[in-house]
């Protein structure tokens, strides 16, 4: 395998986490319109949009873990694919306290008045703040290793 497949492979890995940024701001957005169809929410458009989002995860999860795979097994580089397991668990994290969030999104909205509701969302924000500086970590780990010489 030559410096350019190597190359090729670590940009393509850059590439669906961008996607992954996309796909979560999709997410969001679409959940922000899902809010504002409340009290009598639009479940049934909502839990299409659940559904194409899981989709375009699943594809890019699967990518992403044959890239690990490549650069263990093709390119001796265990380093970066345990990077890359680190990131995927925390995408999982992510995706779970995101599911979280938009359930205490929808309860505060429905009990405006209720101080736990309240108190839930923004544990869970602070949450993901600590999710989203770990995975940041591990990129900047990720990059600074597939820069170097092998």
């Amino acid at each position: 395998m030559s410096p350019t497949d190597f190359k090729s492979l670590v940009r393509r890995f850059y590439a669906l986490q961008a996607e992954r940024v996309e796909a979560y701001k999709l997410f969001d957005e679409g959940h922000e319109a899902y809010l504002r169809t409340g009290p009598h929410y639009d479940f049934d458009h909502y839990r299409q949009l659940v559904h194409e989002i899981t989709k375009a995860f699943c594809g890019i999860s699967k990518e992403v873990l044959e890239i690990k795979q490549r650069l263990h097994q093709d390119f001796d580089r265990p380093d970066l694919s345990e990077h890359i397991e680190k990131l995927q668990i925390k995408e999982k994290q992510k995706l779970e306290l995101t599911a979280k969030l938009q359930l205490a999104k929808q309860s505060a909205q429905d009990h405006p008045d209720d101080e736990g509701c309240q108190e839930k969302l923004q544990e869970i924000k602070h949450e993901i703040i600590k999710n989203k500086e770990a995975l940041s970590e591990i990129l900047q780990d990720f990059k600074y290793d597939s820069e170097e010489p092998e």
